[in-house]
């Protein structure tokens, strides 16, 4: 971080130091994967549907950025022949109406659901190098398919051809002329291509990924080596990825900045590094590494730091000092004689839609500044007849025009976008190295010795899962009970009335949460007068959500009976008062057959009954001074006996008044399916009056692909209280879990949230 000056008196204000550079290397490492049959790279299996799909969405891409379709759709219905993704590729190449995953959503939506089951494959192993391997095995695969794609359009032109053999006009002439169009233009059909299937990948990255796998593994921490696997993800949302080399013209002008490729030309990528290299160590010594200055160009951050965006702030020692590096900067630019050459880059852009591909993008550059160039590409220009140099005089007068604070400026935006492009390249090369480790298995033969080897990775979609009997093994369960209180007295308040309790509870409570079940795969257990019991059950092969969502759910039950409550205050009628707790156990659940009826028997659902309960003598003394929570345990100085070492429940009082409490082996479970942030809230004066000390955590809980649900839990230890008033009298070792419903608290994490934007 940059230091201020100390003034002194009499001497001269210290210039500020030097800013402290980042340093990001790409790396990626495939932890704990299995080595495939040969011993030297991953054996990758994917699904047969994702194959389909993808061969036909980038046929359909090349055909259309190749100009194809109508020539396309003149083949006769014979002449496309071959398996059926070929077929389905041929129809979408001509925009015929056929059943499949063609549709650019469709293709966005399965791209999303391969990549969301190697997530969850990667939680249950708790390894994301799993996921890492899956992203690697698409890339690889989109990769393969681009140039394999092409000579299929490419080899369907030709036999299309071949039926106008003979014919010197019309059509046959036309044809003639768009395909071999089309094999010139080879380099930028794939790139444009590429770019395409990069957008999708980084809209769902964007959307669903990143977020999902935050709630997994959470935020990579640079000082823990375990998730420098996370940090690797970068690797793939980078705009080259898709590129033959990374050194296009087009796509470095469009997102980068376009250097030199000529042996000529003074702007070439490795001699700038070397310039770029000069600038840093004249600033932070000759004798740093080059490793060093390499980490340092791959953070593009450190370019604003140093030279700011070319309009440094002089009221500022740091702006100063900024102005005086940036300053630095175009001199040494000036003397290495690449100055106007990244000046034209720039102005470069604007001709390259209106002048290429009939005219190579660095002839456009070099045109403008140099003269006879400029004569050159002019008589090309002339000689299309088409065409208008007044975009090239123009443009020739701005790159001329250049100077002062406006080439200071060129010089700011070029550092970084240098860097930029230097980063991206690295992530490519790292990148390039990693896909040989992998191999996407093509044939049977070698996916079943693989599989049989137990060193395949499949990743498939979620209806392509074989239905194995291991898959349908119950590991463990969670209990949730939602009990309402004071039933009675609410039944004969409704009585009194002349309402039906029934159709009370049924409207207000039973079928609204009976809506939830299929949401987060909960059971029904049974009703009971007052209350409803629902299971949630952990198989083997299925993502550990089990208690996050359960968690989720108990919070949308309290929502949904707080929101009826409102309208039957309303209407003149009681409101309905809930307690909900939520047990884990560690094992599949016992049922035992009434009929054609099964009835589960489990520890869990005496101990969520416990959990929900509210005890009244707590009830009397806690519910005006609760504040934002709803579950409270205390335990009472005259009930501390032989009992509570027996067994300590027992001995406990409970208050759960519109509140979630868990046992300890789901809060335990909880922080391996998701990750729990501490938080740090300001929460309403009112918590004042909390009769324990606590900590308060925050997750997220995927609940579908595109929803996500925060969950705040507090962790708080059981306080020894006085029997008469409640007043704290000392501390025991034991804790209890809540599961935050309050509106107060999500609303000061809302709050906390917009403030830090």
């Amino acid at each position: 971080m940059p230091r201020f000056p100390i003034f002194r008196l009499g001497k001269e204000p210290e210039k500020p130091s030097l800013p402290e550079m980042v340093a990001a290397t790409p790396s990626i490492a495939l932890e704990g994967v299995a080595v495939g049959v040969d011993n030297l790279r991953h054996d990758v299996a994917l699904s047969p549907r994702f194959v389909d799909a993808a061969r036909a969405q980038i046929m359909r891409l090349i055909v259309r950025h190749g100009e194809l379709e109508g020539l396309l759709a003149a083949e006769a219905p014979q002449k496309t022949q071959g398996p059926s993704w070929m077929r389905h590729a041929a129809a979408a190449a001509t925009r015929a109406p056929v059943r499949g995953p063609l549709d650019p959503s469709d293709w966005k939506q399965l791209l999303a659901e391969l990549h969301l089951a190697a997530l969850n494959r990667a939680k249950r192993e708790e390894n994301v190098s799993v996921d890492l391997l899956a992203r690697l095995a698409v890339t690889k695969f989109v990769r393969t398919e681009m140039s394999q794609q092409f000579a299929q359009v490419l080899e369907r032109c030709r036999v299309l051809l071949k039926s106008y053999e003979g014919m010197r006009q019309g059509k046959a002439v036309e044809y003639r002329e768009r395909v071999a169009a089309f094999q010139v233009r080879k380099k930028i059909v794939l790139r444009k291509t590429g770019q395409e299937l990069f957008e999708t990948l980084r809209a769902i990255e964007k959307e669903t990924l990143a977020r999902t796998r935050r709630s997994f593994f959470g935020e990579p921490k640079a000082s823990e080596p375990a998730s420098a696997a996370l940090s690797s993800h970068g690797l793939f949302v980078n705009r080259l990825a898709f590129s033959e080399d990374g050194r296009d013209d087009y796509l470095c002008a469009e997102h980068y900045v376009m250097l030199g490729n000529w042996d000529r030309d003074p702007d070439r990528y490795p001699r700038l590094q070397d310039v770029v290299s000069g600038f840093l160590r004249s600033l932070y010594g000759q004798e740093t590494a080059t490793e060093t200055i390499d980490s340092w160009l791959c953070a593009p951050e450190n370019a604003r730091a140093l030279v700011g965006t070319g309009t440094p702030d002089d009221s500022t020692p740091e702006g100063v000092a900024q102005q005086e590096r940036l300053t630095t900067w175009v001199r040494l630019l000036e003397d290495e004689q690449v100055m106007e050459c990244v000046i034209a880059s720039y102005h470069t852009v604007p001709l390259l839609s209106e002048y290429a591909p009939r005219i190579n993008p660095q002839q456009l550059k070099n045109a403008l500044i140099s003269r006879p160039e400029c004569d050159r590409v002019e008589r090309m220009i002339q000689e299309h007849g088409k065409l208008s140099p007044a975009s090239l005089y123009a443009a020739v007068g701005k790159v001329a025009g250049c100077r002062g604070a406006e080439r200071a400026k060129v010089a700011a935006r070029f550092l970084q976008d240098f860097s930029h492009y230097h980063r991206d390249l690295r992530r490519l090369e790292t990148l390039n190295a990693a896909l040989d480790s992998v191999n996407v298995v093509a044939t049977e033969k070698l996916r079943e010795l693989s599989r049989m080897n137990g060193t395949l990775y499949e990743f498939l979609l979620p209806d392509e899962q074989p239905q194995q009997p291991e898959e349908e093994r119950v590991l463990r369960h969670v209990v949730l009970k939602a009990d309402v209180r004071d039933s009675t007295r609410l039944t004969r308040t409704l009585m009194e009335k002349g309402l039906n309790p029934a159709s009370y509870f049924s409207l207000n409570f039973y079928d609204p949460v009976n809506k939830l079940l299929g949401k987060y795969g909960a059971q029904k257990v049974f009703l009971e007068g007052d209350a409803i019991i629902l299971a949630i059950l952990e198989r083997a092969g299925e993502p550990e959500l089990a208690v996050s969502r359960a968690c989720v759910l108990g919070r949308e039950i309290i929502e949904i009976v707080r929101g009826y409550n409102e309208l039957m205050l309303r209407s003149g009628m009681p409101e309905l008062e809930l307690g909900v707790g939520i047990t884990l156990q560690e094992s599949s659940p016992l049922y035992l057959m009434d009929g054609e009826h099964q009835i589960m028997i489990s520890e869990a659902l005496n101990e969520s009954d416990r959990l929900s309960s509210c005890n009244k003598r707590a009830r009397k003394v806690m519910e005006s001074q609760a504040g934002p929570f709803h579950v409270y345990v205390f335990q009472t100085e005259d009930e501390t006996s032989a009992a509570d070492q027996a067994n300590p429940e027992d001995s406990v009082l409970s208050y759960n008044l519109g509140g979630i409490r868990m046992n300890q082996a789901a809060f335990r479970k909880l922080e391996q399916e998701i990750s729990l942030v501490p938080l740090a809230v300001k929460l309403p004066p009112s918590v004042s009056s909390d009769k324990g000390e606590y900590r308060l955590s925050i997750g997220t809980v995927p609940v579908d692909r595109d929803i996500f649900r925060k969950i705040v839990v507090r962790q708080s230890r059981v306080p020894r209280v006085n029997a008469e008033d409640f007043s704290v009298q000392g501390w025991t070792d034991r804790t209890y879990y809540e599961l935050c419903t309050d509106p107060a608290i999500y609303a000061a994490l809302e709050k906390k949230k917009a403030a830090g934007r």
